[in-house]
Order: structure tokens, then C-alpha cells, then sequence
């Protein structure tokens, strides 16, 4: 606004600064003008939008659904998901082995604790997830297909957490303390399970699968 001038004149009249120049806002800000370039760009780099195109229009990439995508929703790269569902497999192997190693070599009431039938359950149900987990990995990274990716990530987030939750029982208190490598597993599978889209994503696609 210029002092003198009606409201009327200041926004009918040539208020458009010319690019590279300073305008006056109501606010008495200055903001200087760039041409070729949007005074609303965004700091998201993850999001682009193309010229001319508004960042508020849907973009019309083909879904799992056959839906646009503001209808159906986004999910994450599939090879980021089978990657981590490929740590996943690891953490659960390595847990499994460390598990068994430790009920061979811990002694309680003059035997190994792996004699236990407790602690034997817990020892098999890690393999067996751990195995099952293996199966659909290596079937996943055969086929591509993003819904076997995303059974294989749900599968090997399970082997993982559940794996690392009946490790650090096996060890018992000693498994929370830092000399022992059960507690970063642990850390670990938790943080691989909300990376590249989680669980709930690959839940979601399973989903969409099975209702299409």
C-alpha cells in the first residue's frame, strides 16, 4: 500500500514488480522477485512438481488399485523394501544362532539351559520364523512382484523383533547390558521395522491386492 493511493488504484494498477526488482507487500515486507521461479517453492526435495503445474494437483501415476493416486495411496520403492526385509533376515539368523549358543554354553542346576524344554521352544519357534522368513525373502527378490516383496517384509520384520525379544529372554538379564550385542539387534530390527514404509504400508498393499 502507498500512502495517498485508494486501495482500488493500488491493486488495479501495474503492482506487479518486474522480475529481479522488490515489491512492497501490505506487511512492509520487501520480497524480491526471481524470474522463472515460483515465490511458493517448496523445501521438500522428495516432492517435485512439474512447470507450470500446480504442487496442489494430483498426479495421475497408475496404482496397485488402478485408482488415481489422491484416491490410492502411495508406497514406498520396492527394492528399498526387499533390501530391508533383507537386513530383517539377517538379524533374525543372527539372533537364532546367538540364542542356541548360549543355551549350549550356560549352565543351570548342573546342565546346559538349552536341556530345558522352555528355553527349547523358544530356540525352535526363532528358527522356524527365521527360516520361513528366509524363503519368502529369496522368492521376493526372484519374482520382483511388489506383493510378494511386501509378505517378505512383514514376515522378516516378525523373524527379526520376535527373534531378537526370545534371544534376549534365552540370555536373560545379561541381554539388556551393554557388553552383549543382543540389546543393538534388538535397537536395530526396531528401527528396520518403520524404514521404508514399515509394515503398516506392506499391510496396506496387501490389502489393496486382495480386494482388487
Amino acid at each position: 500500500m502507498v500512502p495517498g493511493s485508494s486501495p482500488v488504484e493500488a491493486v488495479g494498477s501495474s503492482s506487479a514488480a518486474a522480475p529481479g526488482r522488490s515489491s512492497e507487500t501490505a506487511s512492509g515486507r520487501s520480497t524480491e522477485a526471481t524470474p522463472g521461479r515460483s515465490s511458493t517453492t517448496s523445501l521438500d526435495r522428495s516432492s517435485t512438481t512439474a512447470p507450470g503445474r500446480s504442487s496442489t494437483t494430483p498426479a495421475r501415476d497408475p496404482s496397485p488399485s488402478g485408482l488415481p493416486v489422491a484416491r490410492a495411496p502411495r508406497f514406498a520403492d520396492p527394492v528399498a523394501v526387499l533390501l530391508t526385509a533383507a537386513e530383517q533376515l539377517g538379524t533374525a539368523t543372527r539372533v537364532c544362532e546367538l540364542a542356541v549358543q548360549h543355551a549350549g554354553a550356560r549352565e543351570q542346576f548342573g546342565q546346559p539351559i538349552g536341556a530345558f524344554q522352555a528355553v527349547k521352544h523358544l530356540c525352535a519357534q526363532m528358527l522356524v520364523r527365521a527360516e520361513t522368513a528366509r524363503a519368502a525373502v529369496y522368492a521376493a527378490a526372484v519374482t520382483a512382484d511388489p506383493v510378494d516383496v511386501a509378505a517378505a517384509r512383514l514376515l522378516a520384520d516378525e523373524a527379526a523383533e520376535r527373534g531378537a525379544r526370545d534371544c534376549l529372554q534365552v540370555h536373560g538379564g545379561m541381554g539388556f547390558t551393554w557388553e552383549c550385542e543382543v540389546q543393538l539387534h534388538l535397537k536395530r530390527a526396531w528401527v528396520r521395522a518403520r524404514r521404508a514404509g514399515g509394515g503398516v504400508e506392506s499391510e496396506e498393499l496387501l490389502a489393496v491386492e486382495l480386494l482388487a
